[in-house]
C-alpha cells in the first residue's frame, strides 16, 4: 500500500472571504485537520515553511503540537529553507518533535525557494563563506544537521561542569534513534537528486522542478526518481530510500466542488524560477472516475511511494477533510493505493 497525506502551506489573509484570517487561525487549523487526515486514515500531515510572508513559518512548535494531539499519522515539512537555518539548534528542535510524537517526524528540508525579501537569510544572521553561493551555504547546513543527527559525540566536555557528563564527547541533546533516516531533500533538478541520495536522504518532489528536456512535468519527475533510485543503489546505502511526489487533486463530487476547481486549465506550464526555466505540473479536477483514468498516466505518482496533496487551505478544515475523503474514498482505491 503506498502512502497519502496532505501539504499545505497554510497561507492566511485578512479577508472575509477566507478560513484563515489570522497566524493563529492557520496554526491552530493545521493542528484540526491533521487530527481530522488521522481520522480519515490519510498517511501523512505536511506543512511547507516560508518566511517574512503571511504563511506557516516556524515548523517545530506546530510539529510538537500535531505530534501531541494525534497518534499514528506522519507529520513533516515539505520543506524547511536550509539558509535561514542554525543546524545544530535545528537538531535539538527536531529531535524533541519527534521524540513526542513518538517517532513520526518525516522531515523535508531544502536550498528554498524564492522569498518574500531580498537575501531573507542575511536577516536571520547568515551569509554564504567566501566562494559560496546560498544554495551552497544551505548544503553545508544540511550536512552539519545531517552529521549531528547520527547522535555521536563531538563536543568536548567542561571539566567542572554544572551536572555530571556521561564519559567521552558531549553530543546534542535530545537525541531521537532514527531520525537520521527520516530527512527528505526537496529536489528541483536530477543533480540535486543524486546529490541526496549519496548523502541518505529520501527525495521530496513537488509540483514544479527544473525543465531539463521539454518532455511532459511527469516524465521528467519519472526521470529524476530514476535517477536518485540509481545513485542511492550506488552509494550501498543500508535501508530502502522514499520517495513523495505532489499534486493538487480535486475529485468533483459535489456542487461546491465544482465551484471551486471545475473547469481549471489542466496543462503543464513553463516559466522562469531564480534564474532557472522551470517545468510546473497541472492540476487534475474532475470527477472521480475520470481522475483514476488520468492519474494512471502520471508516471511519477507510478514510481513514488508517497503521495503529498496539495490543500487549499484557506477554504477551511471541514472542506479540506472533504477532498481528503474524497480522494480516498473515489480515488485512492481505483489505482490500487487502498
Amino acid at each position: 500500500m503506498k502512502k497519502i497525506g496532505f501539504l499545505s502551506f497554510g497561507h492566511w489573509t485578512p479577508s472575509p472571504q477566507s478560513q484563515t484570517r489570522s497566524a493563529a487561525d492557520t496554526l491552530l487549523q493545521s493542528i484540526d485537520l491533521a487530527v481530522a487526515a488521522e481520522e480519515l486514515g490519510a498517511d501523512g500531515a505536511y506543512f511547507r515553511v516560508h518566511h517574512f510572508a503571511r504563511q506557516l513559518a516556524s515548523p517545530f512548535p506546530l510539529l510538537a503540537a500535531v505530534g501531541a494531539r494525534t497518534s499514528r499519522i506522519e507529520i513533516g515539512t515539505g520543506v524547511i529553507d536550509m539558509r535561514y537555518e542554525n543546524p545544530m539548534y535545528m537538531v535539538e528542535d527536531a529531535s524533541a518533535a519527534d521524540l513526542i510524537s513518538g517517532g513520526r517526524l518525516q522531515l523535508g528540508i531544502s536550498r528554498g525557494s524564492p522569498e518574500q525579501v531580498i537575501d531573507g537569510w542575511r536577516y536571520f544572521g547568515y551569509a554564504p563563506a567566501e566562494g559560496e553561493t546560498e544554495a551552497d551555504m544551505a548544503r553545508r547546513h544540511t550536512e552539519v544537521f545531517l552529521e549531528a543527527l547520527k547522535g555521536e559525540g563531538f563536543a568536548q566536555p567542561n571539566p567542572r561542569p554544572m551536572f555530571a557528563n556521561p564519559p567521552g564527547l558531549l553530543r546534542i541533546e535530545p537525541h531521537s534513534e532514527g531520525l537520521r533516516d527520516r530527512i527528505w531533500w526537496g529536489a528541483a533538478s536530477n543533480g540535486t537528486a543524486r546529490w541526496a541520495a549519496g548523502l541518505g536522504m529520501n527525495l521530496m518532489s513537488s509540483t514544479l522542478k527544473e525543465d531539463e528536456g521539454g518532455q511532459p512535468f511527469h516524465v521528467q519527475q519519472a526521470e529524476q526518481i530514476r535517477v536518485f533510485r540509481e545513485a542511492w543503489a550506488e552509494a550501498g546505502h543500508a535501508h530502502e530510500p522514499r520517495v513523495s511526489v505532489s499534486r493538487s487533486i480535486f475529485p468533483l463530487v459535489s456542487d461546491e466542488d465544482r465551484m471551486y476547481f471545475g473547469g481549471r486549465p489542466d496543462g503543464d506550464q513553463v516559466g522562469q524560477i531564480d534564474n532557472m526555466r522551470a517545468i510546473f505540473g497541472r492540476s487534475y479536477a474532475a470527477e472521480p472516475d475520470q481522475l483514476v483514468e488520468q492519474l494512471r498516466e502520471d508516471e511519477a505518482i507510478a514510481a513514488a511511494d508517497t503521495l503529498l496533496l496539495t490543500v487549499p487551505n484557506q477554504l477551511g478544515v471541514d472542506y479540506n477533510a472533504h477532498v481528503l475523503e474524497s480522494i480516498l474514498t473515489h480515488v485512492a482505491p481505483g489505482l490500487g493505493w487502498r
